[in-house]
């Protein structure tokens, strides 16, 4: 492929371009800087834009990208600039809010996990954050529960039950990551990210690792406006950009 203006890669971060709530490795980081002089490139992650530039290795590093897309692009960003924020006590009211956190709460409060540690639900400007083990967890912490949740399906069950309960008040949800759930309103997907930049490029891959249906990457995978790259971590990233980009 050669250089490209009208050819966008958006990625996502977790289990993509870094493994899971780590910070970028400095050979990925090169790789980005290198492919950024081909093609457009773009984040969009589920996390805000504090975590995402903590993964990525800083600002300075965020600035060098084309669009960093915060909580699925509810927060938009263009070379650093403010495109557009979202705000999820607008759309949804307390109401419904403190209807699904109370129930929540609840139910992660009747499991029984190797480790329990803090922050169970994490508000965001776009969506809540349900975290089983809590996101304080250790990194040893955090790989027995994936373990555990690969093998018993925790979260799967968790977001079966939520979905029975909530989807009527117009809310998602969605596996993320390797500890959580995501919840958001209907349409507030990944997808979102793509109305800022769909009529600006004629061809938009995306690369991410969490496609499967339930998954957090799903939606924006399977969508029309874009071409999409299932990934099983950020090596089998690097050799599929750069199988597509003519780099081997």
């Amino acid at each position: 492929m050669e250089n490209n203006t009208r050819t966008l890669l958006l990625f996502d971060v977790d289990g993509t371009l870094t493994a899971s709530r780590q910070i970028i490795k400095d050979d990925m980081a090169d790789f980005m800087v290198q492919i950024n002089k081909k093609v457009c490139c773009g984040l969009v992650g589920g996390s805000d834009l504090e975590k995402i530039t903590e993964q990525m290795g800083g600002k300075e590093a965020l600035h060098k990208l084309d669009y960093v897309f915060a909580e699925n692009g509810l927060a938009a960003y263009k070379k650093g600039e403010t495109i557009a924020i979202m705000s999820l006590i607008k759309k949804m009211g307390e109401e419904k809010l403190q209807e699904l956190i109370n129930y929540a709460l609840g139910y992660l409060a009747n499991l029984k996990l190797p480790a329990k540690r803090g922050t169970f639900v994490e508000f965001r400007n776009g969506m809540i954050n349900f975290c089983p083990v809590g996101r304080s967890c250790s990194q040893e912490e955090r790989n027995v529960f994936g373990k555990l949740d690969q093998e018993e399906n925790i979260r799967g069950n968790m977001v079966k039950c939520l979905r029975e309960k909530f989807s009527a008040d117009g809310w998602v949800f969605s596996i993320g990551g390797q500890i959580s759930i995501d919840a958001y309103p209907d349409g507030w997907d990944k997808r979102y990210c793509l109305q800022y930049v769909e009529k600006d490029f004629d061809t938009i891959h995306f690369f991410g690792d969490k496609v499967e249906k339930g998954g957090n990457d799903h939606e924006i995978y399977s969508d029309p406006r874009t071409i999409g790259h299932k990934v099983v971590s950020p090596e089998d990233t690097k050799k599929q950009v750069s199988e597509l980009l003519g780099m081997n």
